[in-house]
């Protein structure tokens, strides 16, 4: 166990014991300054290949922290060698089989690494076998820790395979997770049963072992309820100062109509509905708009309305049309028809919001190309260490 002072020396110095076999953070010891020139450069460099043609190329807006940001982390069960003792973690570079055991990333708060420790103790004290992706045997396959950063809560999720031959001790591991000395406040252990032969998390069944099944968060004043397996930004400090630059290029929404596409759980919906006359999310992940539409309820917001479908296939649907629009489309950006439908509006403002500068590259060529200037651009590094950017741009009507 490293001593904080080493703990220290190794931040001071960008990196973490497992630096040379995981696979998260690319940019380890590369100093931050150069990290921010590496992403800045390489937006700028995206969009001069597609020649777009943008008024402003704004300074790069460094992470609030870069440690300790991620919210949630998911954790796979495995080996690092074959028949080897079981590990928990994530899978080391360019070997898909193995599984390294990270209880001291830096990325996450220290009572993720404390719950991964004990979580490991446990299995290996109970001497449960973990799940094999070719065997499709197993009992342990998962476990995912998520937290309130505001709040301060944390929701803790074991994900097994059904009992069988070995019988998951429910009541002890809860009674374990509970008593653990940790800063913040467990206020759920939760058992998912998945018996699917993909090497990915699935709920066949969810049961709270103790507690709730959600934990509370907060951004830009807004209350979210976040369950087991809600999608919910990672880097909450750092998305709530994106978000807040986002709205405030907007020139004047006050009593308009303003549509956010690719909302997510409705974060930017829900501020707009506060000054605008109504505000429409449309997401596809039907679970982030059940969020949403209870996060609105909880915020007493009754302007705004969410609908679950295909972005084109809900905006063909509806005779609704925005006075504003705002963008944050997944990483694929967005397809063409669903551009042709945001360029048919004709509104004279839309705010894009991209996880991706290749496809953000792509997209505002297509945008470019139907009369749309791009006013300004600023990439945003919300996950420090990784090779993640994130970029607000501002496109007005020629």
């Amino acid at each position: 166990m490293p001593t904080e002072n080493s703990r220290d020396l190794q931040q001071d110095l960008g990196l973490c014991r497992d630096y040379e076999q995981c696979g998260g953070c690319v940019y380890q010891g590369v100093p931050y300054e150069e990290q921010l020139n590496i992403k800045e450069d390489e937006v700028r460099g995206l969009l001069d290949a597609k020649s777009i043609h943008y008024g402003e190329f704004l300074p790069i807006q460094a992470a609030p922290s870069r440690y300790a940001y991620r919210n949630k982390m998911e954790y796979t069960f495995g080996d690092e060698v074959k028949n080897g003792p079981t590990t928990l973690g994530m899978h080391p570079r360019g070997r898909f089989m193995s599984i390294i055991t990270v209880d001291q990333c830096q990325l996450v708060h220290e009572d993720f690494n404390t719950i991964l420790r004990a979580t490991l103790y446990f299995v290996e004290r109970k001497g449960y076998s973990h799940y094999h992706k070719k065997r499709h045997t197993g009992l342990m396959r998962h476990l995912i820790v998520r937290r309130g950063v505001r709040t301060g809560e944390l929701l803790v999720n074991i994900v097994t395979a059904s009992d069988g031959a070995e019988v998951f001790d429910e009541a002890g591991y809860a009674d374990m997770i509970m008593n653990l000395p940790l800063e913040n406040q467990v206020v759920g252990v939760l058992r998912t049963i998945n018996d699917r032969l993909a090497d990915a998390v699935y709920c066949d069944e969810l049961r709270i072992l103790t507690g709730r099944d959600y934990y509370n968060e907060e951004i830009m004043g807004l209350k979210f309820r976040v369950s087991a397996f809600s999608f919910f930004q990672t880097n909450v400090e750092a998305v709530e100062n994106l978000y807040t630059y986002a709205v405030s290029l907007i020139d004047d929404f006050a009593g308009k109509d303003a549509f956010d596409l690719y909302c997510g759980t409705g974060t930017i919906t829900q501020v707009l509905a506060r000054k605008a006359r109504t505000a429409l999310g449309v997401e596809i992940v039907e679970e982030a708009v059940e969020v949403a539409r209870q996060t609105a309820q909880l915020n007493g917001l009754d302007n705004c309305k969410f609908i679950a479908g295909d972005c084109f296939k809900v905006l063909d649907s509806i005779s609704d049309k925005p006075d504003v629009i705002v963008v944050d489309p997944p990483r694929v950006g967005i397809k063409n028809d669903a551009l042709d439908k945001i360029i048919g509006y004709g509104v004279d403002q839309i705010v894009y919001i991209s996880c991706n500068p290749k496809s953000l590259a792509e997209n505002l060529y297509y945008f470019q190309y139907y009369g749309y200037k791009v006013e300004s651009v600023k990439p945003f590094d919300n996950f420090p260490g990784t090779k993640h950017i994130e970029c607000v741009c501002l496109l007005s009507k020629a």
